[in-house]
């Protein structure tokens, strides 16, 4: 599932592409919208929050999406063809005179009126890219339930918004514990959200989510995706294993010298897909 700086820099082309320009094409390709008119109407903003985007559209609408694992919105000239995959995958168009915005593979795509946008995105905690973003408040979220593993109290959308699996893995990798250790019992709790701002406000801008500062080739992250690989910091192998409940959880690296703290013993499966 794409992270918040991916969702943030998305936004950041897409309101670069639409934002300003009145809609010559609009197709939403989902059942419940299909009857859905937005041609003439103005493109106000693009907004991410957390892991979802919000596009304003003149007249009090908002369409809302969500990529969760394979959704994407792609930019292409008006005369340009599409490449991001077979024409049964789009579920949105919206096009201006120039620029063509195509939705492949999205989930959740909504059309509600602005002021209601809070339905969709008000469960959400402080967001790392956002104006609200309140890191005092984040850290209390996460220090409401002391006995959670810190690694769930991450990806809980609900505590700050915008930390998806890579970042939960290196967050606590540079914090020294296990995503398994109670999220009370990591020293200075009050460094993780200022370190996960950090981390997405120095990727937001590019692709990819570079946590090393290096950026060759298998060496961007201390240890996601690492998995018998050694770790970049002691060589030790990284291990791997699933963290959270069946059907919601999500491979997990970590490295057993340099993090302190419980661990499951390590998934014995090689080639284990990222989640």
């Amino acid at each position: 599932m794409p992270e918040g700086d991916t969702i943030w820099l998305t936004a950041h082309r897409l309101r670069e592409a639409l934002a300003g320009q009145v809609l010559v094409t609009c197709d939403l390709r989902v059942p419940r919208l299909a009857t859905a008119e937005l041609t003439g109407r103005r493109v106000e903003d693009v907004v991410p929050r957390g892991k979802h985007l919000l596009t304003r559209i003149e007249g009090g609408l908002t369409l809302h999406s969500h990529l969760r694992m394979d959704g994407s919105w792609k930019i292409y000239g008006s005369l340009e063809r599409w490449r991001g995959g077979p024409s049964w995958q789009v579920r949105a168009v919206l096009g201006t005179a120039e620029r063509v915005a195509v939705g492949y593979r999205l989930p959740v795509l909504d059309l509600l009126p602005t002021q209601q946008e809070p339905s969709v995105v008000g469960h959400l905690g402080p967001d790392l890219l956002g104006p609200d973003w309140d890191p005092a408040d984040a850290l209390r979220r996460l220090l409401a339930d002391p006995g959670r593993p810190v690694g769930e109290a991450l990806l809980d959308q609900r505590n700050l918004a915008g930390i998806g699996n890579v970042y939960k893995c290196e967050l606590c990798f540079l914090r020294g514990v296990t995503p398994w250790t109670p999220v009370g019992e990591v020293p200075g709790p009050d460094r993780l959200p200022v370190l996960a701002k950090k981390l997405l406000e120095a990727n937001k801008a590019r692709h990819g989510h570079i946590t090393t500062g290096d950026t060759r080739r298998g060496r961007t992250h201390w240890v996601y995706d690492r998995a018998d690989r050694p770790c970049l910091r002691c060589g030790t192998l990284v291990r791997v294993a699933d963290q959270g409940r069946a059907g919601e959880a999500r491979v997990t690296y970590w490295c057993p010298r340099c993090q302190r703290g419980p661990a499951p013993h390590p998934d014995p499966r090689p080639d284990r897909a990222r989640r």
